[in-house]
């Protein structure tokens, strides 16, 4: 990491269904061993078995599910005088964004299940509902954060 300036962000190109910049790097967070095309086919179906399980857009369900699951608050381990302490912090925009993809993507594929896609599917569903790993994964972050509030004055 420079001390002098900092790292210049990349630009992500939408992706070519959608022309979402948010699908986008959902995709590439999807994506294993540079396989892009693999990941697109399986968000797409993800997409196609929500539409076809709740009659719904996909597109605005798995929206729905990635605001829900951005947490807001996070801890942070502050060493003063000897000591470590957990310090709640605010979450940057863009760390809530991508804290919010890797979750779900990783209780996507912890779940049990046949296919990426229909788990995906399944989490993403769930997500929207306010029910599943991923919200659960927020609350615990939330938790900490609140349980750990007296130390909030360490914040720098």
């Amino acid at each position: 990491m420079s001390r002098r300036n900092a790292a210049e962000q990349r630009v992500v190109i939408p992706d070519p269904k959608y022309k979402n910049v948010l699908v986008a790097k959902f995709i590439n967070g999807l994506m294993e061993r540079g396989k892009k095309s693999i990941a697109e086919t399986i968000f797409y179906s993800a997409v196609d078995i929500i539409e076809e399980k709740t009659g719904k857009n996909g597109l605005e369900i798995f929206e729905k599910a990635i605001e829900n699951v951005k947490p807001i608050l996070e801890v942070r381990s502050r060493r003063v005088g000897g000591a470590t302490y957990q310090v709640p912090i605010e979450v940057r925009v863009n760390r809530k964004q991508a804290l919010a993809l890797r979750w779900i993507i990783g209780f996507a594929k912890a779940r049990p299940g046949r296919s990426m896609a229909e788990k995906l599917a399944a989490e993403l569903m769930a997500a929207a509902n306010k029910e599943g790993g991923s919200i659960k994964k927020r609350e615990d972050t939330h938790r900490m954060a609140e349980a750990n509030k007296a130390f909030a004055h360490f914040r720098w």
